[in-house]
């Protein structure tokens, strides 16, 4: 037997109203443009078995965009990562490279902590 999921994450699983719609609340979110998000970059080693990786938050995006823009910074650095809960991972220390990186694409508001 699958595992899929037979509910939404608001928790309605049937309804007896015959004029019920259900709207999906993620749809509604938008992605701000380059020159107004505040971006973090981080070096963490924390929870990580004494890895370095380099944190970037403060993305105010989709999902499916923080996860394009993370892989566009993935080769980039030449490095493994990931995108999740509107934050992206990248593998090793590549705070300076990464800054520059999103200066040059337009993220004018980006600082190094």
């Amino acid at each position: 037997m699958s595992k899929k999921k037979l509910y939404n994450k608001t928790g309605i699983v049937f309804s007896t109203a015959p004029d019920f719609e259900f709207k999906d609340e993620e749809d509604e979110m938008v992605s701000l443009p380059p020159k107004e998000q505040l971006l973090k970059v981080v070096l963490d080693k924390k929870h990580r078995g004494g890895k370095t990786v380099t944190l970037i938050k403060g993305f105010v995006m989709k999902e499916d965009d923080a996860e394009a823009l993370a892989k566009q910074l993935k080769s980039y650095c030449g490095s493994g990562g990931s995108a999740k809960d509107n934050e992206i991972i990248i593998q090793g220390d590549h705070t300076n490279k990464i800054v520059q990186w999103l200066v040059k694409e337009g993220y004018t508001k980006t600082r190094k902590i």
